[in-house]
Order: C-alpha cells, then structure tokens, then sequence
C-alpha cells in the first residue's frame, strides 16, 4: 500500500529537552592571554582580516606545493576525478534539461498502492551496484542540539582510552570553545584527535552567526587555541587544488561509540538550527575507526605515505557483535557509493520516498523523483524556509518548480533544517551528504544506510512525520527570477 502518515502511531511528544543542557553557554573558559578583542573593535577586526589572508594563503601553498610532494596519489587522483566527474556531470545535466526532462508529459497518476520494493533484494542489488557490504549495528536518531549535544558531552567526560573528531568545522564562537575546553580538560587523560577541513573551517570561523553573545572573544585560530596547554593533536585536512573538502562528520569514542551524521561543532548546530545525529554501536564502528584512522593518517605530514600503512594494519574488531545489517556508503574519488545507491532506491521504489535536505540541486535525483512520482510512488521532500547559502536557496527554488510540475509534494521547514536524512520504501539513508554536486560527486562523505524495520520506524517518527506537520506544505509554483536562473547554473557546475 502506498504510505500514509496514519499508517503509523505518532508521538506523544518532541524529542524531550534534556535536563540541564539548555541553558546558555558559559562565558570564559580561556585565560587572559588567550583572548583578543570583542568583535565590535577595529583593531581586532584588522587582524582577524589579517589572519583569514594568511589562512588562506597556506590552504592555497598546501594544495599547489605540498599535496602533490606527500600525498602525490590523492592530489592528482582528486584532481583527474573531479575532472571526469564534471565532464560527464555537465553531459548528463545537458541531457536531462533538454531532453529527458521535457520528455515526461502527461497527467500525472494517483499515487498507487503498489507494494514496497522487495528490501532484501533491494540489498544484494546494492552490494553489486556500490561494491559494498553490509556491516553489524545499531542506529539511535539524535534529533537537533539538544540531544546530539548533551549524548556527546556525556560521552567525552566517560571516554577511557580515546576521543576520535573528524569533522567539516570546528568554529570558534561561544559554544565551540566551550566543548574545545572540555576536550583540553580530558586529554590530560585520553588520546584526543581532531581533524578539520582546512578551507571549510576557515570561512566558518569568519562567519559569526548571529546568536552569538555580545562580547565574545573569538580565537584567531582554533587549531592553536585546542593544542595550547593541552596534550590534544589537531589535523586540517588539506583541500586539493581548492576542489575536494572532507564534509565528514564522525565521532568516535574510546573505538565502542560513534556519532555520525550532518552536524558540525558550532553554535547553530547547538542552537539554532534543526539537524540529526546517529549514535552508533556494533561491529560497524570498526569500520567507521578505519576510515577515520585512515583519513587522520593522510592528513599527517607523511601523506599517502602514513595513509597506505594505515590501510595495510587494516581493520580491528574491538567494538563488539552485536546489532543489525549497516551499510557504509561514501563518496570518494571515481566512487560516489551515497549517489549511486540513493539513485538505485529512487529507481527501485514502488510505494514512498522521503527526502530532507536542505540543498537540493542534483539535476539526476530530481529527474529520477520525477519518473517515480509518474509510475505512482509516493515522493515528498522537505526543504528549510530559510536556508544558510544564498546560491544554494537560489537554485533550490528551480528544484521546487521542478518537483512541482511532475506531482512531487514539496514541505517547507519553518527556518533552517540542516537534516540530511532519505526513507525510500524502508531503506533509510542518513549522514553528511547534500544532495548536491559537491556531496555526491566531489568532496568526502559518510553516510550509513539501513532497511531494518525498527530503525526506519524510529527515523519516521522522531523526524519525518513531526517535520512534515510543522512543514507548510508548497501548494503552487514558486517565483523564480533571470537572476535566479543563472545562479542555478553556477550551482550546478561549481556545487
């Protein structure tokens, strides 16, 4: 039967607040000598000018003169891939604006009520399409700050052996500083590792949102302000030729517990916009380890070097046999595993589809809903009224009209979801991944996939459902100027 929200028992209530994790964050934390100026002052403002310069500087010697010396496989790999992947990329869009697209007419049906896709089936497909396998798990959703947050707050003061932070950004306002003290603090105790994306985190550090406290003094750098007195070990993860970024976001605790999933450290993810986390447990944090372990290697001054030793240790198995079948997808050089299994469950779905995310401008997803929805599937999405990115709102807007036309139903958030969450037929896709170029055909992603009954159950009813109730669902075509338009297309190619 086709999906229907009173198929399924709503909650009684929202993720509850936990107790004592609400409250604003504290102010200080650092030492006289580690502060500079409010942001309201000139001179500060100079320096902080000064100091995104010379950052920006090194990101570009690091891509032109030391990536091809000791990662010289990764550079020139990342650069041939992105090459291929645009090339065709821009081939396939052609396609799809000027023919495929245009080709879908007609009415557009009921929704039917065709029975789901065959789940197990749908799994040995993938292990051919993608390459991969299926590990053991368990998923617990950790909706918005307040969840994610205070669950890992918990967990660094538990940590016994290691703190594993591989992330887009680690910013420098309030709350930032706040989780970088208690990381100090800890790794007098534990081996603490954070890694960063070394042009990602720049701009987000020059970016102040707008919630923070009058006031704060921000570190120039947030790299020297985690090593300063503290035995923590910080990696930027270099950016080839200012093409690839490593969008990841896993925690891993003590080898036991990871947290994955689309939130950075930062006060928005803390406060302000909505976003999900998983908390994860079984044999597939050893696999989340490896890939983590891996990619702190590469950044290393030993490169592709410390990376192929890395790989030769391979993977341990420290975090127990218990859970479910979880997949890990990524997205890779000349492998887009995120992209082509989320392409295959669009084509292979008969009954829903689910999607959250808020930028939304891959030319073959949206075709693919398209043809979905006109063979009777069920396809509703969900964007943020207010998102983030400007480019990116721009060219959602041509996605919107896009769905519109061929009867896809279209929610939007009130404010800004950062969710990057998929349903399709009861296989479940949640983790860093946009549904954009950048994520599915450029940079480094991680997400974990799913058909276990209990988990999609849980990812309905702690996202999906309460989201599309606050949702006002788009009823009409949306305005959409020249300028709009050409923003889209720069989307498309350079995001």
């Amino acid at each position: 039967m086709s999906f229907s929200i009173s198929r399924f028992v709503l909650p009684a209530l929202l993720i509850a607040v936990l107790a004592g994790c609400a409250s604003a964050p504290r102010q200080g934390g650092m030492k006289d000598s580690q502060f500079v100026e409010p942001a309201f002052d000139r001179g500060f403002q100079a320096q902080r000018a000064a100091t995104k310069g010379a950052h920006f500087g090194l990101i570009v010697a690091r891509s032109i003169y030391e990536n091809p010396v000791n990662r010289p496989v990764s550079h020139f790999t990342s650069i041939a891939s992105y090459a291929s992947k645009s090339t065709r990329g821009l081939l396939r869009r052609v396609a799809i604006g000027s023919v495929q697209m245009p080709a879908l007419r007609g009415d557009i049906p009921d929704v039917s009520d065709a029975m789901p896709m065959d789940l197990e089936d749908f799994e040995r497909k993938l292990d051919k399409i993608t390459g991969t396998r299926r590990d053991s798990g368990r998923i617990r959703f950790l909706v918005d700050g307040d969840e994610y947050f205070c669950r890992l707050a918990a967990a660094v003061q538990n940590a016994k052996e290691s703190i594993d932070i591989r992330t887009y950004i680690f910013d420098n306002d309030d709350f930032a500083v706040q989780l970088a003290d208690e990381l100090k603090t800890r790794s007098a105790e534990v081996r603490v590792r954070v890694m960063v994306d070394d042009l990602g985190n720049m701009i987000a550090m020059h970016a102040d949102p707008d919630s923070m406290p009058i006031g704060h003094r921000v570190p120039l750098s947030m790299r020297a302000y985690l090593e300063s007195e503290s035995s923590v070990d910080v990696r930027n993860v270099s950016n080839y030729w200012l093409t690839v970024s490593d969008h990841t976001k896993t925690t891993i605790i003590d080898q036991q517990i990871a947290f994955v999933g689309g939130m950075n450290i930062g006060r928005e993810y803390r406060y302000n916009w909505h976003d999900l986390m998983m908390e994860v447990s079984g044999p597939v944090v050893d696999k989340l380890q490896f890939e983590s372990d891996k990619a702190w290697a590469r950044s290393g001054v030993f490169g592709d070097f410390a990376n192929f030793f890395a790989f030769l240790k391979g993977k341990r198995h420290l975090a127990g046999k218990d859970g479910y079948p979880v997949r890990v997808l990524q997205t890779r050089n000349f492998d887009s595993d995120i992209h082509k299994a989320q392409i295959a469950a669009i084509r292979n779905a008969r009954s829903y589809i689910l999607i959250e995310n808020a930028y939304f401008s891959d030319d073959e997803t949206v075709y693919e809903l398209a043809k979905a929805r006109r063979r009777g599937v069920d396809v509703r999405v969900i964007i943020p009224s207010s998102g983030n990115h400007g480019s990116l709102n721009a060219s959602n807007k041509i996605t919107i009209n896009d769905l519109l036309d061929h009867g896809v139903r279209v929610y939007e958030y009130p404010g800004m979801s950062h969710v990057k969450a998929a349903i399709f037929d009861g296989w479940a896709s949640v983790g860093s991944a946009n549904f954009d170029k950048l994520s599915l055909q450029v940079n480094k992603e991680l997400n974990l996939a799913t058909s276990d009954a209990d988990t999609v159950k849980a990812l309905l009813e702690q996202v999906f459902i309460p989201d599309m109730m606050m949702s006002t669902e788009i009823k009409e075509r949306v305005a959409v100027t020249a300028a709009n338009r050409l923003t889209e297309i720069a989307v498309d190619e350079l995001l």
